[in-house]
């Protein structure tokens, strides 16, 4: 049986509509602003009036990656929902608010503009890749109220700390503009397997992000190797490492990040020959299952790399802030096992 995936004709004395961007629309490309506005309309179609000329925006033709303003009136031609459309997303949205539990996360800043949480490892920051929800889906469900929360960035599923959540569109694209252009400050903590050397300051070898054969039953998982400074599919990569103590096994080090490119502080310490310890993709397998065993009394059960410290600039005021996350306890435990004179 051949199922329908077009939009049935516009019924008969429908009107052209005209809808005015709001500030949730400030910044967003036209198609996936028409995807919000007409919902249950099959992208095909979407894409289809937009090429046609029938979706208008300021009175003149637009292309699907157009980007809005606050202020510009979109003219949306007369469409019909397909009802079995119609029934799926309803039916989706059912099963996904069934199946997604409602979280709140520890906020260490919140206003109009913008929260930021603390967030736990272990925990995705939204679904996808066989994650079926993550952060902002949770938080989400807490706050069915809440007209607009949107991810700034992201942070591995393995690492915690600081995570910005938008709360108005304005806001998403003026801080987001603000990591592209390298105006934040993002400090980590982490700890490796060795004595860091204080006159290593400065990573900054290219890496490559390519995909592992899983054996034909998917995608593959996402890794990153250092490449050397001529390879043509190295991405420039600056990180900063300074100390904060160590011993003669281990060291605590702020890592700040320049640029901001998968696992960039797990590849480059590792290509250090000191991978974070409990990395479980770049690290010291051995000795991570040592840890596990527990060293002092304590046990590492996680990748110790916590996302400490962020600067950036208010998207509102303009005034600069500056957020701190202290270490989790399972963190902080570990650490006063190994490195009791840490501050």
């Amino acid at each position: 049986m051949k199922h329908i995936i077009d939009a049935k004709p516009a019924p008969v004395g429908a009107q052209v509509k005209s809808v005015t961007v709001g500030e949730d629309g400030d910044g967003q490309r036209l198609d996936n602003y028409l995807m919000r506005q007409l919902k249950g309309v099959p992208k095909t179609h979407v894409y289809r009036i937009i090429r046609s000329g029938e979706v208008r925006v300021n009175k003149g033709r637009a292309s699907a990656d157009t980007r809005l303003a606050e202020g510009d009136v979109v003219r949306l031609p007369p469409v019909r929902v397909s009802e079995r459309a119609e029934q799926k997303d309803q039916a989706m949205a059912q099963q996904a608010a069934a199946f997604v539990p409602a979280k709140s996360f520890p906020v260490l800043f919140e206003d109009d503009f913008f929260l930021a949480i603390n967030k736990p490892a272990g925990v995705a920051v939204h679904g996808g890749s066989g994650v079926s929800f993550g952060v902002i889906e949770q938080l989400r469900m807490a706050r069915p109220k809440a007209p607009f929360l949107e991810l700034v960035h992201r942070l591995d599923r393995e690492t915690s700390g600081i995570l910005l959540i938008a709360k108005k569109r304005s806001a998403l694209k003026h801080l987001q503009d603000q990591f592209r252009d390298r105006a934040t400050g993002k400090t980590y903590l982490a700890m490796v397997n060795g004595q860091w050397p204080t006159n290593k300051k400065v990573l900054d070898k290219p890496l490559h992000k390519y995909l592992v054969a899983d054996g034909g039953s998917g995608e593959g998982e996402r890794r990153v190797k250092v490449v050397s400074k001529d390879d043509p599919d190295g991405m420039p990569s600056l990180t900063l490492v300074k100390v904060r103590a160590s011993s003669t096994t281990t060291s605590l080090l702020e890592v700040t990040i320049k640029t901001g490119r998968t696992h960039q502080i797990r590849v480059h310490l590792a290509s250090e020959g000191m991978p974070i310890l409990g990395d479980d993709k770049y690290g010291n397998f051995e000795l991570n299952k040592e840890l596990l065993r527990g060293v002092g009394g304590v046990a590492l059960k996680r990748m110790f790399l916590h996302a400490w410290r962020l600067q950036c600039n208010h998207p509102s005021s303009g005034e600069r802030l500056e957020l701190l996350a202290d270490l989790p306890p399972e963190l902080a435990q570990f650490q006063s096992a190994t490195l009791p004179t840490a501050g």
